[in-house]
């Protein structure tokens, strides 16, 4: 039997995880273990934040004209509208970074960002879906839960893939962008909402419950586990109910776990100075960033944290089409030095090295005016940036035209980041496929190709 098809067949979860121990890697020697994205929901700006055009400042006020007709997403074009912000070069790479970033600015020379990269559809749930998934349809595994079935865990007292969601609502398509679609249930993420006082939906029984104690809840446990055991000798093959058996083993783990990993009073007031919960106005995504780097040095593959949430008003994502300075503003705030935070510590903790930290959005923005004040979907050019893990620092890859409106220079699509990635952490993207009717489903889905200029 082809190895293709083993990883495809019942049991090929475990087989998939004894692989990826036992080597680091898939198919060859990784440079990467695990994986950090964090997700701009609403499509942030590029020609706002690292994506640096002097012609909008040169044309500012007149009519915008890239030469071709173009068909926005709800309005028609305005005029060149420059950035709100200010830029300045940074690092010895010399990289333009805007005002809205100060904080991230200063790692450049740790960051490798991706100028020229496209999306296949202007509207936030499909191309929300496109850069988790490979795809703008439902129903297919999301990276995280690729990158789980791939390689296994690391800690068996903690989930493979955790998703730490916005505390202002979930993103468009809501949980159906960490789905595990056709792959085994197991490898769905574990959605923990930080600083709540139930992080973990159920993990506990309700505080009315005084009737379960610790004895009768685990007898209550081996029993159900029997029940259910029974149960899928009957169904082979059913992946939901293993992914059900596993989940009540991996809740009475982490009734343990849990607690010490979010437990963040332990860390030093150097550290949570680092991370910005001394500021309001950063505290949120700071002990999310901070709850991640704790994840990850525990062993957990795969942790993804979303910076804004669904359309609403007022805005609560990077969805800037009424007042781009105000709504940009207030998210960059809340984000800057967070992650900056983030990759300052893995760094000096020496994790940065194994750990791909991934920045990215759904699309882009115009770097024509919306009304006055915003701008509009651009799926034809946008900036996605990855640091450590193997890939090179410093550098910029690819470009948009002169206004930032489309990739010009080796545009690329999520195939090709998501084939890099991959290859980094010991996979080779064309190899990791599941069969799924009648098909072999992957990633990458036909397309892809490693960016070695990418690669340190």
């Amino acid at each position: 039997m082809r190895r293709r098809d083993l990883l495809g067949s019942f049991g090929g979860m475990a087989l998939a995880q004894m692989l990826g121990q036992e080597s680091g890697g898939l198919h060859h020697a990784p440079r990467a273990k695990r994986v950090i994205q964090i997700f701009l929901s609403g499509a942030a700006s590029q020609c706002d934040s690292f994506d640096y055009k002097p012609r909008l400042l040169e044309k500012a006020g007149q009519p915008w004209d890239p030469g071709e007709k173009v068909e926005l997403f709800q309005s028609n074009p305005g005029v060149v509208m420059p950035s709100p912000w200010a830029w300045k070069r940074y690092g010895q790479s010399g990289k333009w970074v805007s005002d809205l970033f100060p904080e991230i600015a200063q790692c450049v020379d740790d960051i490798a960002f991706i100028h020229s990269l496209q999306s296949k559809s202007n509207i936030h749930g499909p191309a929300t879906f496109m850069q988790n998934t490979g795809f703008i349809l439902p129903g297919f595994p999301s990276a995280g839960s690729w990158l789980s079935y791939a390689l296994g865990t690391l800690n068996e007292n903690l989930p493979k893939f955790i998703v730490l969601p916005d505390h202002r609502g979930v993103p468009p398509n809501g949980p159906g962008n960490w789905s595990s679609g056709f792959l085994p249930a197991a490898h769905q993420a574990t959605t923990v909402r930080v600083g709540t006082p139930n992080p973990i939906h159920d993990l506990r029984a309700p505080a009315g419950a005084a009737y379960i104690t610790p004895d009768s809840e685990r007898e209550g446990l081996a029993l159900l586990d029997q029940v259910n055991q029974q149960h899928l000798a009957g169904h082979p093959g059913d992946s939901r109910l293993e992914a059900r058996i596993a989940s009540y083993k991996m809740a009475a783990r982490l009734q343990l776990s849990a607690p010490e990993v979010l437990a963040i009073d332990g860390e030093s007031p150097a550290t949570r100075q680092l991370y910005g919960l001394h500021d309001p106005a950063t505290a949120e995504m700071g002990e999310r960033c901070l709850v991640a780097r704790r994840l990850v040095e525990r062993g957990v593959r795969f942790v993804q944290i979303w910076s804004g949430a669904d359309n609403g008003f007022p805005r609560r994502n990077w969805d800037s089409h009424e007042n781009l300075a105000k709504d940009h503003g207030e998210l960059g705030k809340s984000l800057d030095k967070p992650v900056a935070g983030l990759l300052r510590d893995l760094k000096a903790r020496g994790l940065l090295q194994d750990t791909i930290v991934h920045w990215t959005t759904e699309f882009g923005r115009m770097p024509c005016s919306q009304g006055s004040l915003g701008r509009d979907h651009n799926p034809a050019g946008f900036t996605s940036w990855l640091a450590g893990g193997g890939f090179r620092g410093g550098f910029s890859y690819g470009a948009t035209d002169e206004w930032s409106y489309k990739a010009v220079d080796k545009p690329v699509y999520c195939y090709d980041l998501h084939a890099t990635m991959l290859h980094l952490l010991g996979i080779d993207h064309q190899r990791l496929s599941y069969r799924n009717n009648g098909i072999d489903r992957r990633l990458t889905d036909v397309h892809g190709s490693v960016l070695r200029e990418l690669v340190a």
